[in-house]
């Protein structure tokens, strides 16, 4: 056994992070069109805002919420890296065909809630918007790309925050089901993937902060509430627009080993992806909250209300296949915390067997293996694989050359565990790499973090001529693809 002929052998782009245009065309801003970026080590993004007494102030960015009455606000005289992004708005065609160039199967790209219905749904449908996506959907299809359509990453409508308070206002259920209900139908017949949120479970890890307050614990599970229902209303309707379409919902890859052999700390690591992981993917693949889920909200003072109908919604809503995040590990220990290491979106104890990025993700491809195994036998149901890379401050030769084998290296040792795991019988039917196309990375909010086979010409100042250079790793991946995973 090996990869099946009809692997999806792609990579991942998200709007908020490659379109720019932030507000051309019809399209509002979004909570991260608010932020800048932050040095290396600095840790959370944040976005400012301003009480109605004229108090400013800073919000983690993915939190989905403000304090009361308060509204966002841009600063005079900082760049904010998201509004021009790698402008792939205006880019669209040429980087289509780039990936195509590549052998491209399957591209992974988000559809902003704010470019479709800029104001609410009230305030109507933007054309220039859903006509933009249906270009990019077409230029997919001209170039025998599977277009893999995810509803929301990481931008919400600063509107519905504004407005409604965030997630954690259950009118944003039925807002994001008529937003991807029109989605939907618009674009029926050029997407059969479709995912609905993308690593649904970062704002568990929110919860995890030092400065989390009790609030603040109970908005996140409101919140992440919301969107579990809301994700299953939204799997419903798509089998009934199209029962050929294919629905999935996306998980953050924590996974953590125990740092000692303490049965303690196995126990803990245990609990550890209870609470970051499986509470969410349990429920959008089962179609119910598992005990232990409730336990943790109980010993989190957590009380959230969870009617007859949204339990019904969530078994009626169960996912066709599990999607995942997967970059790296870290340790978990009962005992005194050693080193620690960064990760993506949660932090954790140094693995001395594992080397690091340079931005100190540990790299770990035996563990993708194991997560796919873990997976797999625990749902039964197929596996892809969303967002897989390196993140590394590429250099752009004179002669328009980019050497990136430290890419090259961690890509194939990650695909190599891949197919030692699709062999041993786990049904893994695509792989989408994180960046295809350098872009803004969410954990900095730059863009000298660079993850993709194609170097955009942009800094974080603003600078630049967005042209496009193939790196290294583009031609190796287009040998990878082409040869089916056979040739690393």
């Amino acid at each position: 056994m090996s990869f099946p002929k009809n692997f999806l052998w792609g990579g991942d782009i998200s709007a908020t992070q490659i379109e720019g245009a932030w507000d051309e065309d019809g399209k509002s801003p979004v909570e991260t069109d608010y932020a800048v970026g932050v040095t290396r080590n600095d840790g959370i993004r944040y976005s400012w805002y301003r009480l109605p007494d004229g108090t400013e102030g800073k919000a983690h960015i993915m939190s989905g919420h403000l304090p009361k009455g308060a509204r966002f606000i841009m600063k005079d005289g900082l760049h904010y890296p998201n509004h021009t992004a790698a402008d792939f708005y205006h880019h669209y065609q040429e980087d289509i065909g780039l990936l195509a160039e590549m052998g491209f199967k399957a591209l992974n790209i988000t559809v902003s809630w704010a470019r479709i219905y800029p104001n609410g749904v009230s305030g109507g449908v933007n054309p220039k918007g859903v006509e933009f996506y249906r270009n990019v959907l077409l230029e997919c299809r001209k170039h025998h790309i599977e277009p893999i359509v995810t509803f929301y990453k990481y931008d919400m409508p600063a509107f519905y925050i504004d407005q409604l308070g965030g997630w954690s206002n259950r009118k944003l259920i039925d807002e994001f089901v008529t937003f991807c209900k029109l989605c939907l139908k618009e674009y029926k017949g050029l997407a059969k993937y479709w995912n609905t949120f993308n690593e649904i479970n970062v704002p568990f890890l929110m919860c995890l902060r030092d400065d989390a307050s009790q609030e603040d614990i109970q908005l996140t599970y409101e919140e992440l509430h919301n969107q579990l229902v809301a994700s299953a209303r939204v799997v419903k309707l798509a089998h009934e627009i199209d029962p050929e379409n294919k629905v999935g919902c996306m998980c953050c890859g924590i996974f953590a080993y125990p740092a000692t052999c303490d049965p303690k700390d196995f126990l803990l690591m245990q609990r550890t992806a209870q609470k970051c992981f499986y509470s969410c993917s349990d429920v959008f693949v089962r179609g119910y909250y598992p005990a232990y889920a409730l336990r943790i909200m109980e010993e989190q003072g957590v009380k959230l209300e969870i009617s007859e109908a949204d339990k019904a919604d969530l078994m009626a809503g169960k996912v066709d296949y599990m999607a995942f995040s997967y970059y790296s590990s870290n340790t978990v220990t009962t005992h005194t915390q050693g080193e620690q290491t960064a990760g993506n979106m949660m932090a954790g104890g140094k693995n001395p067997y594992l080397e690091a990025s340079a931005w100190g993700w540990q790299i770990d491809p035996t563990g993708l293996k194991r997560a796919l195994h873990e997976l797999y036998d625990r749902y039964q149901i197929p596996l892809l694989i969303i967002e897989n890379g390196l993140g590394a401050e590429d250099t752009l030769e004179t002669d328009g050359s980019v050497h990136d084998p430290y890419r090259i290296e961690y890509m194939s040792k990650h695909i190599a565990a891949m197919k030692e795991a699709v062999e041993e019988g786990v049904d893994l039917f695509g792989y989408t790499m994180w960046a295809c196309i350098d872009l803004v990375s969410a954990s900095t909010g730059e863009l000298r973090k660079r993850y993709g086979f194609i170097y955009v010409d942009a800094d974080d100042e603003g600078g630049g001529t967005f042209k496009r250079y193939k790196k290294d790793s583009f031609g190796w991946y287009k040998k990878v693809i082409a040869t089916n995973g056979e040739e690393l």
